[in-house]
């Protein structure tokens, strides 16, 4: 036996108990592991960057693009309210997402459908207070699952029946002949997922005593007259379960209501003062129907320019001892001034009325070149920009769902192959202006990427090594030719190198032996195809175990042993739902 056998097996072995036992970032880890293997010569340089070359990985850093435009629209908060409706509870939530994600996901590829699901688990979990933890996993691994209903949900699928053809001309699988397997696999992950996830998922959500520890501002919200939210209660709409604010009053015609309940009806024209932290203001302004009051003067600004600023007055300022009116704050630093916040609490009255001091903190509304303009102003101590603050250009949401719309279908009757669509769909968004190149840039999750491409080396050094043709062969002696052992066998092998390499590079890897087990047992080749499958696609027991488990891995805030301890259940009723089935509609 080569020592590159050994020594591809310890540096798998080492990135699997460093992920699991540190608190190391999973890309660097990867990367590190990349470069060991090139150095040692195990792969060529080439073969260790085939990941950064691969269709795949190119195609989830478009994806982000595509989404930062219907983000950056509001598409997503008006896709979301429209059909996804409030949902009551994290279970009503986690059915809706595993629901819909999984009925997608039959026809999609799975990885578009979790990078379009994510910003809305990410807006319910900001709107409603749910876990975002909670909500991230369940929902990927049941769109894993539907994705093996058809020949067409998964790569993996595609690309094990691609090279099947290569060795077995005569091999049909017909577009639905998965669903045998794939519709009971979904189910159960659906109920498992509901049952369990409460038990085994933490919930990481941002504790509440670091929102009463933040500045708290009050700032007036009005309800547009044609929009959607008119006729609804304060709780119908979301407003009375918000994490990071409430509903302080509503100021309607002349009438003051200080006493507001959840069952309070919105009508046209209502502006509602609500208190809450930063963050509560740019959860409001992506609501459709509603928009921050203080937006109403003009800044001479696109949607897209536009960003929140927080700054603090210093006692030299010009404007100390003067109220907001008096000072011409807008015409003078070329801001609206939204709220301001004193000793970490809000100001009542209105924001005309109040005096400035030194030491207040203002929440601005302004260009991004406020920012280099002002920081070093005598007149403030600070001035911070708020990430991802910009509000929602409604009037695109369309057009961005339309572009979506249009990658999908492309994509499904595969008249343009994924890769070029999603590259298409990028390009169209920031052609059309739905999302800026600024924020195309920055909304790339490069880490992740960076992840994903490197975990391409491992899978690699595995099959150049001998270390994957090693266990095969030792799989096929501990069989002796019976076709039952074979097949659980073979199903738990490619379950366990899915784990460390990509599902693709699994599926790839283990069909060949699929097919000699099946050669030498003198039986049918089809029971150990349609086990590869979907074994290679249930890698839920570690990050890297599939390329969408990376992609929810930082929004989830998950660590490594999150993914193993919800993981490994669902990896194992998947094999027994499949070992009983598969044998059962694919004989022997």
């Amino acid at each position: 036996m080569s020592w590159e056998i050994w020594f591809t097996l310890a540096i798998v072995a080492s990135v699997l108990i460093t992920l699991a036992t540190t608190p190391a970032p999973t890309e660097v880890v990867l990367l590190g592991a990349m470069i060991v293997l090139s150095i040692t010569g195990i792969i060529s340089p080439s073969q260790a960057l085939s990941g950064f070359s691969s269709p795949g990985v190119m195609t989830i850093a478009a994806l982000y693009v595509v989404i930062a435009g219907l983000r950056d629209t509001g598409a997503i908060a008006w896709f979301s309210h429209l059909v996804f409706g409030r949902p009551k509870s994290l279970l009503s939530a986690q059915a809706k997402l595993m629901g819909a994600g999984g009925l997608l996901s039959t026809v999609i590829n799975n990885t578009p459908v979790v990078a379009m699901f994510i910003p809305i688990a990410q807006e319910w979990s900001a709107r409603y207070g749910l876990s975002i933890s909670r909500l991230l996993l369940p929902m990927n691994n049941v769109i894993v699952l539907a994705g093996l209903c058809t020949l067409i949900g998964t790569s993996t699928n595609l690309a094990v029946y691609g090279l099947l053809i290569q060795s077995r001309p005569d091999a049909v699988i017909g577009l639905f002949d998965l669903a045998w397997v794939g519709v009971p696999l979904t189910l159960a992950g659906f109920a498992y997922a509901l049952l369990f996830s409460r038990r085994l998922l933490p919930d990481r959500q941002g504790p509440m005593e670091q929102l009463e520890n933040a500045r708290e501002y009050a700032f007036q919200v009005r309800i547009h007259a044609s929009g959607p939210l008119v006729g609804k209660t304060i709780a119908e709409v979301g407003l009375r379960n918000l994490k990071s604010a409430y509903v302080l009053e509503i100021e309607r015609e002349t009438r003051l209501m200080t006493f507001v309940g959840p069952d309070e009806v919105l009508r046209a024209e209502d502006r509602l003062t609500c208190v809450g932290v930063v963050d509560a203001v740019k959860d409001l302004r992506r609501m459709p129907g509603l928009s921050i009051a203080e937006e109403a003067y003009t800044l001479n600004l696109a949607h897209a320019q536009r960003q929140l600023i927080e700054i603090v007055l210093s006692a030299t300022s010009p404007l100390i001892n003067r109220t907001v009116r008096e000072s011409n704050f807008r015409e003078l630093y070329g801001a609206g001034i939204i709220s301001i916040s004193r000793e970490g609490s809000r100001i009542p009255g209105k924001v005309g009325d109040i005096v400035f001091r030194p030491g207040d903190t203002l929440l601005v509304e302004a260009g991004s070149n406020f920012v280099d303009k002002h920081k070093y102003s005598r007149d403030f101590l600070l001035v911070s920009a708020l990430q991802d603050s910009a509000p929602p250009d409604f009037r695109r949401a369309p057009l961005s769902l339309a572009i979506l719309i249009l990658m999908i279908v492309f994509a499904t009757l595969e008249w343009v192959p994924l890769f070029e669509a999603s590259f298409i769909a990028a390009g169209l968004m920031v052609a059309t202006r739905c999302v800026t190149m600024q924020s195309a840039t920055r909304s790339i999750e490069y880490h992740i990427v960076a992840g994903i491409a490197a975990s391409f080396a491992l899978g690699v050094a595995l099959m150049e090594s001998g270390a994957a043709g090693m266990i095969g062969a030792g799989m096929f002696h501990f069989a002796q030719g019976d076709p039952w052992i074979a097949l659980v066998l073979l199903f738990v092998v490619t379950s366990i190198v899915t784990q460390v390499i990509t599902n693709n590079a699994a599926g790839v890897l283990m069909l060949p032996i699929a097919l000699t087990i099946a050669d030498h047992a003198g039986v049918s080749y089809m029971p150990f195809v349609i086990g590869v499958m979907v074994a290679a696609s249930c890698g839920f027991s570690t990050p890297i175990g599939y390329q969408t488990n990376l992609m929810v891995y930082g929004p989830g805030g998950y660590r490594f042993m999150d993914f193993v301890r919800f993981g490994v259940p669902l990896n194992i009723i998947a094999t027994v739902v499949a070992l009983v089935i598969v044998p059962r509609v694919w004989p022997f």
